[in-house]
C-alpha cells in the first residue's frame, strides 16, 4: 500500500500544479498569527503564500483551511513517528522541476516571483509525503482490523470480474549499500559514489557480490528475496523494471549512504499472491479519497483550532 499512496501524493503536486510562465510577484505584507492549531501557529504570510500557490495552479481554494489541514497532517505524521527528510523533499522538488522541463534554479525563481516561495512549496511537498505514509498506515490498520480476504477469495473476486489470473514480474533482488556515517557525509560522499559506481560496473549477477565487496570498507550486501513488481518500493521501482536480470540499477544517494540494487533474476508469475496484491491495489484506489477525508475529519474534530 505504501507504493499506492506515494504515487497518489506525487500526482497531486506534479499532475495538478500547472506552472504559469507569467506569474506576478505578490506584494510583501507584515506577518501576523491568524490561527493556532494544536499550539502550532499559522501566519498571514503562510496564507498569503498558499493563495499565491492557488494562482500559480490557476484554481480557487480556501487558503486558511488548507494551511490548517497541512498543519494537522504534519502533526499526525509526527505522532506516528513518520519523518520526511530534507533530502526526500529536495529530491521531490527536483523531480517536479524536471517534470516541468526546467532546472531547479528556474523553479526557485518562479516560486519567488509568484509569491509562493521555495520554502512554502517544499513544506507542502513534505506534508503530502508524510500524509501518504499516514494514510498507508491507516489503510493497513483498517484492513487488518476488518480481516483481509484469503488468497483464494482474492482469486475468486478477480475471476468474477471476467479476467484470468493476473501476472506480475517476480524479482530476486540484492541491495548493495555503501554506508556513510552522517558526520562524514560531506567529506566522503564523492569518494563513496566512485566506489559504488566501480562495483556496479563489475556487477554481473548476485553470486559474486559478497566476494567483490569483501575488500571494501563499510559495504553491506542484503539479499532481499522474492519481491513482486507491485511490492517494489517506489523509489526503486522504475529503475528495477528497466534493469535486465544480472544487471544493476544506477547508484543513488539515500539516508544510509549510496546504494544500488542488483537484479538477480526476473520472471513472470501468475499465482494467488499476485491476484491478492492486484485486488488490494484496486480496493485502495477506489477508497483512497474517502479514507483521506474521513481521517482529516477525525483530526479536525480532535484538534484545538483558535482563530486570532
Amino acid at each position: 500500500m505504501r507504493k499506492y499512496f506515494l504515487s497518489a501524493s506525487l500526482a497531486l503536486f506534479v499532475g495538478t500544479t500547472a506552472i504559469g510562465a507569467t506569474a506576478m510577484t505578490a506584494p510583501v505584507q507584515a506577518s501576523e498569527i491568524r490561527y493556532i492549531v494544536n499550539n502550532m501557529p499559522i501566519t498571514s504570510a503562510d496564507i498569503q503564500h498558499r493563495n499565491a500557490f492557488f494562482r500559480l495552479q490557476r484554481r480557487k481554494g480556501d487558503a486558511a483551511n488548507e494551511m490548517i489541514e497541512q498543519t494537522l497532517r504534519l502533526a499526525e505524521a509526527q505522532r506516528l513517528g513518520i519523518r520526511i527528510s530534507d533530502k526526500q523533499v529536495n529530491d521531490a522538488y527536483a523531480r517536479f522541476a524536471t517534470g516541468n522541463k526546467m532546472q531547479v534554479a528556474q523553479l526557485d525563481a518562479i516560486m519567488s516571483q509568484s509569491g509562493v516561495t521555495r520554502q512554502h512549496f517544499k513544506e507542502f511537498i513534505r506534508s503530502q509525503l508524510a500524509w501518504n505514509q499516514a494514510l498507508g498506515a491507516r489503510y493497513r490498520a483498517e484492513q487488518s482490523g476488518a480481516g483481509l480476504s484469503s488468497q483464494q477469495e482474492a482469486v475468486r473476486n478477480m475471476l468474477k470480474k471476467g479476467g484470468t489470473k493476473p501476472s506480475a514480474t517476480e524479482y530476486m533482488l540484492q541491495q548493495v549499500i555503501f554506508v556513510i556515517p552522517p558526520a562524514e557525509r560531506k567529506s566522503t560522499l564523492a569518494k563513496r559514489k566512485r566506489e559504488a559506481e566501480s562495483l556496479r560496473a563489475r556487477f554481473n549477477g548476485c553470486a559474486n557480490t559478497q566476494q567483490f565487496a569483501k575488500g571494501l570498507l563499510d559495504v553491506t550486501v542484503r539479499d532481499l528475496g522474492r519481491i513482486l513488481a507491485p511490492q517494489l518500493p517506489p523509489e526503486w521501482a522504475d529503475q528495477v523494471k528497466k534493469t535486465r536480470a544480472g544487471g544493476a540499477t544506477g547508484v543513488r544517494e539515500t539516508e544510509r549512504g549510496v546504494e544500488f540494487i542488483g537484479v538477480c533474476s526476473a520472471r513472470e508469475v501468475s499465482d494467488d499472491r499476485v491476484a491478492e496484491l492486484v485486488l488490494q491495489n484496486e480496493n485502495a484506489n477506489a477508497g483512497a479519497d474517502e479514507l483521506g477525508k474521513k481521517y482529516m475529519d477525525e483530526l479536525k474534530k480532535k484538534a484545538k483550532i483558535i482563530q486570532r
